[in-house]
C-alpha cells in the first residue's frame, strides 16, 4: 500500500515542531507590507508582522501560492515513488488557493496521484484537521482512510473568533456574510465563524469583549455536550489572552493539554491584532 503525504500552506497555521514531527509538507503564501514580499512564517514571522503592521498606516495583501509552486511540492513529495499524496487547502470562499492547487494537480496526474481537499476552514481549524490526517498516515492509514477522516473532522469541528476591529476583514474583502455587523459596532463585539461555505460568518453580536468570551464559551458548551476531545486557542499579539482561554478550555472539559498556536502573517493581515480564536473537536468525532 502507497504511503500518504499530507500537505497544506502556511495558513494552517501549524507549529513548526508538529510540522517536523509529522512529516507535514507546507506551501507557503505571500505578504505583502511596505513594499516588500514576505513567505508566510518563512521570512517573516507572526510577531515581526504584527509589529510592523501596527507601525504602518497601509494595509498588508497577501497572494496565493502558484500551481508551479505546488507542482514542485507535489514531485518533492513523490520523489520516492509509491506515494499518494493529500493536499487539505485554506477555504476556496478566502482564496484562490485552493484552485491552484487543483490545477497543478492536472499539472501532475500523468505522474502520481494527487487529491486536493477544500477545507472550507482557514488558520489552525485547518491545522487541526491537517494534524489528525497526518497522525494517521504516520500510523499507516491507506489515502482513502485519510480523506474519510478528513472529511469527519471538517464536519465535526468548530471554530468561533473574536477581532479588535471588522476593517481589516473589510478593506480585504473577506468579510463575507458579516458584512452586516459594519457601521452597528459602537461597543458591539461580533461572534464571528466560518460557515459550511467557509465564509466568514456571524454567529451573535454581544455588547463588550468580555461578554462576548463568555458567549463564545457557552456556544461550545452547547456544541460539545458529549465533551472535546481537542482544542486549540489561535492568537496574534496577545498570548496572554489565549493562554487565559486555554486555562478556561481545560477547566470547562476537563482537559489535560490546549494547543496555543498563533495566526500566520496572511491569516493576520485579514484578521489584524487583537484577533482570538478558539478551534475544537468533540469526543467521538
Amino acid at each position: 500500500m502507497a504511503k500518504v503525504q499530507v500537505i497544506t500552506d502556511s495558513t494552517a497555521d501549524i507549529s513548526k515542531d508538529l510540522i517536523e514531527e509529522l512529516g507535514i509538507s507546507i506551501v507557503p503564501l505571500k505578504v505583502h507590507l511596505g513594499g516588500e514580499s514576505y513567505l508566510d512564517g518563512i521570512t517573516i514571522s507572526p510577531s515581526e508582522f504584527y509589529s510592523r503592521l501596527k507601525e504602518t498606516d497601509e494595509l498588508a495583501t497577501t497572494s496565493q501560492p502558484s500551481p508551479v509552486d505546488f507542482v514542485e511540492a507535489y514531485r518533492e513529495a513523490a520523489k520516492d515513488g509509491d506515494t499518494d499524496i493529500l493536499s487539505i487547502h485554506l477555504s476556496s470562499a478566502l482564496s484562490g488557493t485552493y484552485q491552484s492547487a487543483l490545477l497543478a494537480q492536472s499539472m501532475v496526474e500523468d505522474e502520481f496521484k494527487v487529491t486536493v481537499i477544500d477545507s472550507k476552514k482557514a488558520s489552525y481549524a485547518i491545522g487541526m484537521i491537517v494534524v489528525e490526517v497526518a497522525k494517521a498516515a504516520k500510523e499507516g492509514k491507506s489515502l482513502d482512510e485519510c480523506v474519510e477522516i478528513t472529511h469527519r473532522i471538517i464536519d465535526q469541528e468548530q471554530i468561533y473568533f473574536l477581532v479588535d476591529t471588522l476593517e481589516y476583514l473589510q478593506k480585504g474583502g473577506r468579510i463575507g456574510k458579516a458584512s452586516a455587523m459594519v457601521g452597528s459596532l459602537l461597543n458591539i463585539k461580533p461572534i464571528l465563524t466560518l460557515n459550511a461555505e467557509g465564509e466568514v460568518s456571524p454567529v451573535e453580536k454581544v455588547r463588550g469583549k468580555s461578554k462576548a468570551t463568555d458567549r463564545i464559551f457557552e456556544l461550545l458548551k452547547e456544541k460539545m455536550k458529549n465533551g472535546v476531545d481537542k482544542a486549540a486557542v489561535v492568537y496574534t499579539d496577545n498570548r496572554k489572552e489565549a493562554e487565559s482561554w486555554a486555562k478556561r478550555l481545560k477547566e470547562m472539559f476537563d482537559m489535560e493539554d490546549v494547543e496555543l498556536t498563533e495566526f500566520g502573517p496572511v491569516i493576520g493581515a485579514h484578521t489584524g491584532p487583537g484577533t482570538l480564536a478558539v478551534v475544537a473537536l468533540p469526543k467521538q468525532w
